[in-house]
């Protein structure tokens, strides 16, 4: 496990780096947003076309995978909602929580890292993983928030959440880059070149761009934090191990790579919706500030147990 820490702590090391930018405001939260606007836009959308362009659908999209993968993040969302119901919590409130212990940073944090650790193979599963997390559970969230509000479900809510995907470019540049890997359309030099520069930067400033984030965020109500931290990096992991290696007949390393990525501390992008929609900003906050720190010891324990399979 030591030598897999050695290898993750780089990555953790310039979130730490962003932190301590931000903690001292020599990185204005200002400059923040726009460096993420610049990753989220720009660089991971160029890695990720880059990526998706030399994939071929057919080996990439393996049902049972998916499968295995959204019935166990669909049982640890389903159980964190049913204990934050219990807790006499909104609809809301307990979708935001079940985000925070379900869905993982696996745009910014786990397409550069995963891809490094675990080599080049590793990317068309780790995709998979995002796109059933953008497609299904970020639209499921704006659904349940709308929803809740309208007291029913409406066609407002499910044309918001169809809106949300079609605008997000990490779901654009995936899909592009599958259209093109399919019709076998070249790439010319020149735009190899440009997409290869553009997306060298997205590991370094996402994860730069993660650790200033974090430095505006507080611990506020820690119990509930700790509880769905300990979800997203055990539960929900731990689900996802059983799902794919005993209950549907994954491949082995695909199984380590959606496990490795289940891992992952909670996703940044949960905190922008709970203050757009001004439900539980706090402790949204406090789950990824938490999660995050904790993940610097459980992600690598974790890679390191998937390396044994």
């Amino acid at each position: 496990m030591w030598a897999v820490f050695l290898q993750t702590l780089p990555f953790f090391g310039i979130i730490g780096l962003g932190y301590l930018a931000g903690r001292s405001r020599f990185f204005t939260e200002e400059a923040t947003a726009y460096l993420t606007k610049f990753v989220f836009y720009f660089a991971l959308s160029a890695m990720l076309f880059r990526f998706s362009a030399t994939l071929e659908l057919g080996e990439v999209l393996d049902w049972t995978f998916v499968a295995a993968y959204f019935t166990a993040t669909l049982s640890v969302y389903l159980f964190v909602t049913a204990v934050a119901l219990l807790r006499g919590r909104p609809v809301a409130e307990a979708a935001f929580e079940a985000q925070c212990g379900a869905i993982g940073n696996v745009g910014f944090l786990g397409i550069p890292m995963l891809a490094l650790l675990l080599g080049p193979e590793a990317v068309g599963p780790v995709i998979i993983v995002l796109a059933v997390d953008l497609i299904f559970f970020g639209s499921l969230i704006v659904i349940l928030v709308t929803g809740s509000r309208d007291g029913r479900l409406t066609f407002g809510a499910v044309r918001n959440a169809g809106l949300g995907l079609i605008k997000n470019p990490m779901v654009v540049s995936i899909s592009l880059g599958l259209i093109w890997s399919t019709y076998a359309l070249p790439v010319p030099g020149p735009a190899e070149e440009f997409l290869s520069l553009l997306g060298a930067a997205a590991t370094p400033c996402a994860l730069f761009a993660i650790g200033a984030s974090l430095a505006s965020k507080t611990a506020e109500r820690p119990t509930i934090a700790i509880w769905l931290s300990t979800s997203k990096l055990v539960l929900h992991p731990a689900a996802v191990a059983i799902a794919a290696l005993l209950v549907f007949p994954v491949d082995r390393f695909d199984a380590g790579v959606m496990i490795a990525a289940a891992a992952l501390p909670v996703a940044g992008n949960v905190y922008i919706l709970a203050q757009h929609y001004g439900v539980a900003p706090s402790r949204v906050s406090s789950s990824i500030l938490i999660s995050t720190a904790l993940s610097v010891f459980t992600v690598a324990a974790v890679i390191a147990w998937i390396e044994k399979l």
